[in-house]
């Protein structure tokens, strides 16, 4: 307790927890909705696209690549959900193209115009969140602070929209909701989260961090608002509990985080089973 006490003395660590509750909070709010939709791998396919837009604004020397990360994933989100089911290549195959090109291509940029001695360093840091939380400038966590903000009350306003859509479009088309805006409005919701928690996770891990408590709370619960409550709770308690670890016992933050995710859906799955 003493040198957790010690920790939270530097604003760094301070605006590490911050920022990682708040991330986890947003992510668990559409994980629910991604895998009913069974959307759940576009988390993967706009992470990647996140780490091209990421290199390229090293490549030119950006110091804050919010500016092109986030505007490059929300328009690719809004492609990929819009355009997946309206074209000769369909959604999954899109995904998979995107995901493993932008993958590619920003680590071949990050090769060829090397801005850093530590090429493989750096590369790893943003794939795995190794270090990028414990390194976060004020204005990063403003900025988290106002985007995490703008999700959650986009989800509060639009919840009965949301949840429409999420089980039945047809059905929802039919007693007049616009199908189309709620799904660019979840676009780019996801958009926004994805680009929000590459610095709690990395670009490789954050699909654990959007799909995990998801998964865990529909083990237990089964209405919808149950879910996301419970899902939010794990997620929240995950980040915590990964940062403090990490903390502590120096290991990488996003894969402990993620470790975290992964022992509570094994605990819901075994108090799943004995509700059964």
């Amino acid at each position: 307790m003493d040198t957790l006490i010690q920790y939270f003395s530097f604003s760094f660590v301070r605006y590490a927890f911050i920022v990682g509750v708040l991330i986890a909070l947003c992510s668990s709010l559409l994980g629910v909705t991604l895998v009913l939709k069974r959307f759940s791998f576009i988390g993967d396919g706009l992470s990647h696209v996140a780490f091209g837009a990421m290199s390229i604004a090293a490549v030119l020397n950006i110091s804050n690549n919010m500016y092109i990360v986030l505007p490059v994933t929300v328009i690719c989100a809004i492609l990929l959900l819009k355009t997946g089911k309206n074209t000769k290549i369909q959604g999954d195959a899109a995904i998979a193209m995107i995901s493993v090109g932008s993958l590619a291509l920003g680590y071949l940029l990050m090769n060829v115009f090397s801005t850093s001695a530590n090429v493989s360093g750096d590369v790893c840091s943003t794939l795995f969140g190794s270090t990028s939380i414990l390194t976060l400038r004020k204005g990063e966590v403003w900025l988290c602070i106002i985007l995490s903000v703008c999700v959650i009350i986009s989800f509060v306003l639009f919840y009965n929209k949301i949840f429409a859509v999420t089980f039945d479009e047809a059905f929802a088309q039919a007693i007049g909701t616009h199908v189309p805006i709620y799904n660019l409005v979840i676009a780019i919701i996801i958009a926004v989260i994805i680009v929000l928690s590459m610095n709690l996770v990395g670009s490789l891990l954050i699909s654990a961090l959007v799909i995990f408590p998801a998964l865990s709370a529909m083990r237990v619960f089964k209405s919808f608002k149950s879910v996301t409550i419970c899902s939010a709770i794990i997620s929240v308690l995950c980040a915590v509990t990964g940062l403090l670890i990490s903390i502590l016992a120096s290991t990488p933050v996003g894969s402990t985080i993620v470790a975290a995710d992964i022992f509570v859906f094994l605990v819901f799955c075994i108090i799943g089973g004995i509700k059964k």
